[in-house]
Protein backbone atom coordinates (compact mmCIF):
# COMPACT_ATOMS: atom_id res chain seq x y z
CA UNK A 1 0.00 0.00 0.00
CA UNK A 2 1.43 3.33 -1.09
CA UNK A 3 0.43 6.02 1.67
CA UNK A 4 -0.04 9.28 0.95
CA UNK A 5 -0.84 12.83 2.57
CA UNK A 6 -3.89 14.88 3.07
CA UNK A 7 -2.85 18.17 0.84
CA UNK A 8 -3.91 20.59 3.86
CA UNK A 9 -1.39 20.47 6.23
CA UNK A 10 -0.63 23.92 7.62
CA UNK A 11 -3.30 26.34 7.78
CA UNK A 12 -3.88 29.94 5.84
CA UNK A 13 -1.10 28.73 3.05
CA UNK A 14 -1.60 28.20 -0.71
CA UNK A 15 -1.24 24.61 -2.31
CA UNK A 16 2.29 24.75 -3.27
CA UNK A 17 3.59 25.46 0.32
CA UNK A 18 1.44 22.30 1.42
CA UNK A 19 3.13 20.25 -1.10
CA UNK A 20 6.40 21.16 0.18
CA UNK A 21 5.82 20.74 3.48
CA UNK A 22 4.48 16.78 2.35
CA UNK A 23 7.15 16.07 0.51
CA UNK A 24 9.63 17.39 3.12
CA UNK A 25 8.24 14.83 5.33
CA UNK A 26 9.07 12.07 3.16
CA UNK A 27 5.74 11.52 1.19
CA UNK A 28 5.45 10.45 -2.45
CA UNK A 29 1.57 10.67 -3.07
CA UNK A 30 -0.64 13.26 -2.12
CA UNK A 31 -4.51 14.42 -3.18
CA UNK A 32 -5.66 17.40 -4.77
CA UNK A 33 -7.96 17.87 -1.96
CA UNK A 34 -9.63 21.86 -1.90
CA UNK A 35 -10.92 22.41 -4.89
CA UNK A 36 -13.37 25.48 -6.53
CA UNK A 37 -15.11 26.39 -9.78
CA UNK A 38 -13.76 29.56 -11.00
CA UNK A 39 -11.04 31.66 -9.44
CA UNK A 40 -10.57 32.38 -5.49
CA UNK A 41 -9.94 35.26 -3.46
CA UNK A 42 -7.97 33.13 -1.11
CA UNK A 43 -5.80 31.98 -3.22
CA UNK A 44 -5.13 34.81 -4.76
CA UNK A 45 -3.93 36.76 -1.94
CA UNK A 46 -1.98 33.30 -0.60
CA UNK A 47 -4.39 32.11 2.27
CA UNK A 48 -6.04 29.26 0.99
CA UNK A 49 -4.51 25.71 -0.14
CA UNK A 50 -6.89 24.89 -3.22
CA UNK A 51 -7.06 24.29 -6.63
CA UNK A 52 -9.61 25.72 -9.63
CA UNK A 53 -11.87 23.12 -11.27
CA UNK A 54 -11.27 25.30 -14.49
CA UNK A 55 -7.63 25.30 -13.90
CA UNK A 56 -4.63 23.68 -16.89
CA UNK A 57 -4.89 20.38 -15.14
CA UNK A 58 -1.27 19.75 -17.26
CA UNK A 59 -0.57 22.99 -14.54
CA UNK A 60 -1.84 21.07 -11.36
CA UNK A 61 -0.09 18.34 -12.36
CA UNK A 62 3.38 20.24 -12.84
CA UNK A 63 2.60 21.94 -9.08
CA UNK A 64 2.97 18.19 -7.88
CA UNK A 65 5.58 17.07 -9.56
CA UNK A 66 7.96 20.14 -8.93
CA UNK A 67 7.95 18.56 -5.44
CA UNK A 68 7.92 14.85 -6.69
CA UNK A 69 4.54 14.08 -5.56
CA UNK A 70 2.33 12.06 -8.04
CA UNK A 71 -1.78 12.53 -7.80
CA UNK A 72 -3.82 9.39 -6.59
CA UNK A 73 -7.10 10.73 -6.55
CA UNK A 74 -9.62 14.38 -7.08
CA UNK A 75 -11.35 15.34 -3.83
CA UNK A 76 -15.05 16.09 -4.84
CA UNK A 77 -16.96 15.92 -1.72
CA UNK A 78 -20.39 17.38 -2.41
CA UNK A 79 -23.91 18.05 -0.72
CA UNK A 80 -25.87 15.89 -2.51
CA UNK A 81 -28.76 16.04 -0.10
CA UNK A 82 -30.07 19.58 -0.09
CA UNK A 83 -31.63 21.73 -2.54
CA UNK A 84 -29.43 22.01 -5.62
CA UNK A 85 -28.17 25.86 -5.63
CA UNK A 86 -25.57 27.48 -7.35
CA UNK A 87 -23.67 28.27 -3.71
CA UNK A 88 -23.42 25.00 -3.13
CA UNK A 89 -20.98 21.97 -4.17
CA UNK A 90 -22.75 19.66 -6.07
CA UNK A 91 -23.35 17.83 -9.58
CA UNK A 92 -21.78 20.98 -11.89
CA UNK A 93 -19.02 20.84 -9.34
CA UNK A 94 -18.65 17.16 -9.84
CA UNK A 95 -18.74 17.17 -13.43
CA UNK A 96 -15.97 19.45 -13.39
CA UNK A 97 -13.75 17.69 -11.22
CA UNK A 98 -14.11 14.01 -13.09
CA UNK A 99 -13.09 16.42 -15.98
CA UNK A 100 -9.52 17.52 -14.13
CA UNK A 101 -8.98 14.35 -13.07
CA UNK A 102 -9.61 12.47 -17.03
CA UNK A 103 -7.07 15.51 -18.13
CA UNK A 104 -4.33 14.90 -15.05
CA UNK A 105 -4.41 10.96 -15.82
CA UNK A 106 -5.95 10.75 -12.38
CA UNK A 107 -7.70 7.62 -12.01
CA UNK A 108 -9.74 7.70 -8.80
CA UNK A 109 -12.29 10.77 -7.87
CA UNK A 110 -14.17 10.72 -4.48
CA UNK A 111 -16.78 12.02 -3.37
CA UNK A 112 -19.90 11.60 -0.66
CA UNK A 113 -23.29 13.06 -0.02
CA UNK A 114 -22.16 15.08 3.07
CA UNK A 115 -24.61 16.17 5.89
CA UNK A 116 -27.93 18.29 5.10
CA UNK A 117 -28.17 21.81 6.19
CA UNK A 118 -31.70 22.91 5.10
CA UNK A 119 -34.97 21.92 7.00
CA UNK A 120 -35.49 20.07 3.71
CA UNK A 121 -32.72 17.93 3.39
CA UNK A 122 -32.55 17.15 6.91
CA UNK A 123 -36.24 15.63 6.59
CA UNK A 124 -35.63 13.66 3.93
CA UNK A 125 -37.01 10.32 4.30
CA UNK A 126 -34.04 8.04 3.97
CA UNK A 127 -35.26 6.03 0.60
CA UNK A 128 -35.54 9.70 -1.01
CA UNK A 129 -32.36 10.90 0.45
CA UNK A 130 -30.69 7.47 -1.57
CA UNK A 131 -32.66 8.34 -5.06
CA UNK A 132 -31.64 12.03 -4.82
CA UNK A 133 -28.17 11.16 -3.81
CA UNK A 134 -28.20 8.97 -6.78
CA UNK A 135 -29.86 11.17 -8.82
CA UNK A 136 -26.88 13.98 -8.00
CA UNK A 137 -24.68 11.67 -8.90
CA UNK A 138 -25.80 9.84 -12.22
CA UNK A 139 -24.32 12.09 -14.57
CA UNK A 140 -21.08 12.52 -13.25
CA UNK A 141 -20.78 9.13 -12.85
CA UNK A 142 -21.80 8.69 -16.40
CA UNK A 143 -19.03 10.87 -17.22
CA UNK A 144 -16.35 9.42 -15.71
CA UNK A 145 -16.96 5.76 -16.83
CA UNK A 146 -17.01 7.80 -20.67
CA UNK A 147 -13.63 8.99 -19.50
CA UNK A 148 -11.81 6.31 -17.76
CA UNK A 149 -12.60 7.60 -14.00
CA UNK A 150 -14.05 5.83 -11.33
CA UNK A 151 -16.29 7.64 -9.12
CA UNK A 152 -15.70 6.10 -5.14
CA UNK A 153 -18.51 7.28 -2.41
CA UNK A 154 -16.57 8.12 0.85
CA UNK A 155 -18.27 7.63 4.39
CA UNK A 156 -18.81 10.78 5.34
CA UNK A 157 -22.50 10.84 5.76
CA UNK A 158 -25.71 9.80 7.44
CA UNK A 159 -25.95 7.14 4.43
CA UNK A 160 -22.89 6.70 2.87
CA UNK A 161 -22.00 5.66 6.86
CA UNK A 162 -23.44 2.78 6.82
CA UNK A 163 -23.40 -0.54 4.40
CA UNK A 164 -26.90 -0.39 3.43
CA UNK A 165 -26.74 3.44 2.10
CA UNK A 166 -23.79 2.82 -0.01
CA UNK A 167 -25.69 -0.47 -1.12
CA UNK A 168 -28.69 1.71 -2.07
CA UNK A 169 -27.33 4.77 -3.85
CA UNK A 170 -24.64 1.56 -6.37
CA UNK A 171 -28.76 -0.40 -6.69
CA UNK A 172 -30.46 3.05 -7.88
CA UNK A 173 -27.45 4.22 -10.31
CA UNK A 174 -27.63 0.43 -11.78
CA UNK A 175 -23.88 -0.94 -10.06
CA UNK A 176 -21.80 0.43 -12.59
CA UNK A 177 -18.50 -0.95 -13.30
CA UNK A 178 -16.92 2.46 -12.32
CA UNK A 179 -18.37 3.41 -8.89
CA UNK A 180 -16.53 1.92 -6.23
CA UNK A 181 -15.67 2.97 -2.23
CA UNK A 182 -12.90 5.41 -0.93
CA UNK A 183 -12.59 3.34 2.85
CA UNK A 184 -12.47 6.16 5.51
CA UNK A 185 -11.53 4.28 9.11
CA UNK A 186 -12.38 7.49 11.05
CA UNK A 187 -15.95 8.44 9.24
CA UNK A 188 -16.90 4.92 9.45
CA UNK A 189 -16.59 4.26 12.75
CA UNK A 190 -17.80 8.13 13.61
CA UNK A 191 -21.10 7.05 11.81
CA UNK A 192 -21.96 3.86 13.81
CA UNK A 193 -20.34 1.59 11.51
CA UNK A 194 -17.82 -1.14 12.14
CA UNK A 195 -14.99 -0.33 9.84
CA UNK A 196 -13.78 -3.67 9.35
CA UNK A 197 -17.44 -5.10 8.83
CA UNK A 198 -17.79 -2.34 6.03
CA UNK A 199 -14.09 -3.00 4.80
CA UNK A 200 -15.34 -6.46 4.68
CA UNK A 201 -18.39 -5.91 2.81
CA UNK A 202 -16.87 -3.56 0.39
CA UNK A 203 -13.56 -5.21 -0.23
CA UNK A 204 -13.92 -5.49 -3.80
CA UNK A 205 -15.07 -2.41 -4.58
CA UNK A 206 -12.26 -0.04 -2.42
CA UNK A 207 -10.45 1.18 -4.50
CA UNK A 208 -8.61 3.84 -2.32
CA UNK A 209 -8.15 4.33 1.45
CA UNK A 210 -8.56 7.01 3.83
CA UNK A 211 -6.51 6.42 7.57
CA UNK A 212 -7.95 8.28 10.43
CA UNK A 213 -8.01 6.83 14.11
CA UNK A 214 -10.16 8.37 16.84
CA UNK A 215 -9.56 8.93 20.69
CA UNK A 216 -11.72 7.82 23.39
CA UNK A 217 -13.78 11.29 23.84
CA UNK A 218 -15.10 11.02 19.93
CA UNK A 219 -17.48 7.96 21.19
CA UNK A 220 -19.77 10.47 22.61
CA UNK A 221 -20.24 11.91 19.09
CA UNK A 222 -20.99 8.46 17.33
CA UNK A 223 -23.76 8.07 15.59
CA UNK A 224 -24.58 11.63 15.87
CA UNK A 225 -21.68 13.41 14.00
CA UNK A 226 -20.84 12.15 10.06
CA UNK A 227 -16.91 12.44 9.24
CA UNK A 228 -14.25 14.27 10.26
CA UNK A 229 -11.22 16.40 8.55
CA UNK A 230 -8.41 15.16 10.50
CA UNK A 231 -7.34 12.69 13.47
CA UNK A 232 -6.13 14.14 16.10
CA UNK A 233 -3.91 11.81 16.86
CA UNK A 234 -1.97 8.64 15.36
CA UNK A 235 -2.79 5.36 13.63
CA UNK A 236 -3.13 2.98 16.60
CA UNK A 237 -3.77 5.33 19.74
CA UNK A 238 -7.15 5.14 19.55
CA UNK A 239 -10.61 3.23 19.86
CA UNK A 240 -10.62 1.94 15.79
CA UNK A 241 -9.58 -1.36 14.84
CA UNK A 242 -6.82 0.13 12.52
CA UNK A 243 -4.96 -3.35 12.47
CA UNK A 244 -8.12 -5.03 11.47
CA UNK A 245 -8.79 -2.87 9.41
CA UNK A 246 -5.68 -2.65 7.54
CA UNK A 247 -5.75 -7.01 7.34
CA UNK A 248 -9.25 -6.72 4.88
CA UNK A 249 -7.50 -3.60 2.93
CA UNK A 250 -3.92 -3.92 2.40
CA UNK A 251 -3.65 -5.18 -0.77
CA UNK A 252 -5.62 -1.57 -2.05
CA UNK A 253 -2.97 -0.05 -4.08
CA UNK A 254 -3.10 3.97 -2.75
CA UNK A 255 -4.26 5.04 0.86
CA UNK A 256 -4.00 8.70 2.56
CA UNK A 257 -3.07 10.03 5.76
CA UNK A 258 -6.01 12.41 7.71
CA UNK A 259 -4.16 13.23 10.59
CA UNK A 260 -3.23 16.45 12.47
CA UNK A 261 0.39 17.30 13.44
CA UNK A 262 4.12 16.28 11.50
CA UNK A 263 4.50 13.74 14.40
CA UNK A 264 1.35 11.87 14.29
CA UNK A 265 1.79 11.38 10.46
CA UNK A 266 5.30 10.47 10.77
CA UNK A 267 4.14 7.80 13.68
CA UNK A 268 1.39 6.68 11.49
CA UNK A 269 3.51 5.82 8.61
CA UNK A 270 5.80 3.67 10.90
CA UNK A 271 2.25 2.23 12.65
CA UNK A 272 1.51 1.38 8.53
CA UNK A 273 4.55 -0.21 7.62
CA UNK A 274 4.45 -2.72 10.98
CA UNK A 275 1.42 -3.55 10.18
CA UNK A 276 3.05 -4.75 6.50
CA UNK A 277 5.31 -6.67 8.29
Amino acid sequence: MKIGCFALVDPFQVLDHQLARIAGMGFKFADVTDNHPGGLLGREYGFSATVSLDDNPRDVVRLFQKHGLTITTVCAHANLLDPSASSRYGTAEIIKAVKLAALMGVKHLVTSEGEPVTPWGKGLPRDRAIFIAAEKLHEPVRLAGDLGVEVLLEPHGALTDTIDGVEGIFKALGNPTNLGVNMDTGNCWLGGTDPVAYAKHFKDRIRHVHWKDLPREFEAKRGKEFGCGFSPIALGEGVIDIAGAYKVLKDVEYCTLEIGGDDNLKKSVRYLESLAK
